[in-house]
């Protein structure tokens, strides 16, 4: 996360950013997959120990692209009504503070999780800006309706929301899971479960997410069964077949290193568990179905994690002996 360091007063001074900037259009774009169902937050919430679990906003296309190319013709659409005029469009791709520009052009206000909220759809959309020469009139900000309400604290795995509004990414699974280079700190990985890219956990018990809306377009639809695909399945691609299966997704970026180094230590999270579950388990007539389901989905693991006690990187390994270990 150098870039926070290393762009200065440009991430709060959009005019050094791009100069001539008088102005932040900034906008909202749902990407809850248009199937969803009311009861999406609970589902979320019961992935199968053995399941990988991938933050929803990755689980079809990139949105970078989607929501640049809106943008882009939006500023074009507005070039069309104003003549021509100097812009530049931004999705998560600069040193632009989207949140603090998102609440002060009234799209909601900042939660304690410390994304934006909004009354109408809860946080789970993507925000993106043109920043603009005209000195069109402004928006006031909306109230904030967080209240008393700490779940979203009280929720994170890791307890990465330190104090409202205040979020140390050195303990995020976000950050651990996508941003982080090199090995995942030892005091986290077990906190981290079966969360192998980014982690939607403050937002699924957030109230106001019950008021989320499925996106208009189709490209957030899930690809590959990134739902509900099984850590053992995903493992077992190599570098070649994972560039192929996350072509246009936003997962490409972390490379097959970190894809590996996520499963592994999701899959000693799901040893760890599912050898709790067997250990419980009653010998009787009417579990041994039950129990060789179990010891069967443990056995998988083992020989995945064990196929790649040699595999060339160094992170890998290391992450694979300490998922056996477990």
């Amino acid at each position: 996360m150098a870039y926070m360091a290393s762009h200065g007063s440009k991430r709060y001074r959009p005019d050094e950013l791009v100069p001539g900037t008088v102005r932040v259009i900034s906008v909202r774009m749902d990407y809850l997959p248009q199937n969803t169902g009311s009861d999406w937050r609970e589902r979320e919430k019961s992935h199968a120990a053995d399941t990988a679990v991938i933050s929803i906003y990755a689980r079809g296309r990139d949105y970078h692209k989607v929501l640049r190319q809106r943008l882009q013709q939006l500023a074009e659409k507005i070039a069309a009504l104003v003549g021509p005029y100097s812009y530049r469009v931004f999705t998560d791709s600069a040193p632009v503070m989207e949140v603090a520009l998102a609440e002060k052009a009234g799209l909601g206000w900042r939660g304690k999780h410390s994304l934006l909220l909004t009354r109408e759809a809860g946080s789970m959309f993507f925000l993106g800006e043109i920043l603009v020469d005209i000195p069109l009139p402004t928006d006031p900000p909306t109230s904030e309706h967080c209240g008393q309400c700490r779940s979203c604290m009280e929720v994170c795995p890791t307890q990465a929301i330190v104090a409202p509004y205040q979020v140390d990414a050195r303990r995020c699974i976000s950050y651990l899971t996508i941003e982080l280079h090199g090995s995942i700190p030892l005091e986290f990985r077990r906190a981290i479960g079966n969360r192998v890219y980014g982690c939607d956990d403050c937002q699924l018990y957030c109230p106001w997410n019950k008021f989320a809306q499925p996106a208009e377009v189709n490209d957030f639809e899930v690809r590959h069964g990134l739902d509900q695909s099984r850590m053992v399945h995903l493992f077992s691609w190599d570098e070649a077949c994972f560039l192929r299966m996350m072509e246009g997704s936003a997962i490409r970026r972390i490379g097959h290193e970190r894809w590996l180094r996520n499963l592994a230590v999701g899959m000693g999270n799901a040893l760890a568990q599912l050898k709790q579950e067997l250990a419980h388990k009653t010998t009787s007539l009417e579990n041994q179905s039950e129990q060789s389901t179990i010891q069967s989905r443990i056995d998988a693991l083992e020989n995945a994690l064990r196929s790649r006690l040699d595999d060339p990187s160094e992170i890998v390994r290391e992450h694979v002996q300490w998922a056996l270990a477990q």
